[in-house]
């Protein structure tokens, strides 16, 4: 089964095999978020999936 491209451009795979995604709600109206909010948005989620549902779309 082939890679979902557009699904996996938005997920890092990290060394040890967990998946990492971008917080959400950071793509505009940033400026009137407190510095705590802020901060959070920069950091990446773990981005927890079932297995099923990562064998269909990350193929390593």
């Amino acid at each position: 089964m082939k890679t979902n491209k557009t699904f996996m451009k938005r997920l890092k795979v990290s060394k040890n095999g967990k998946i990492k995604s971008r917080a959400t709600g950071q793509n505009h109206f940033n400026a009137k978020e407190g510095g705590r909010a802020g901060l959070s948005k920069k950091r990446q989620n773990t981005f927890v999936i079932s297995n099923k549902s990562k064998s269909r779309y990350i193929t390593y």
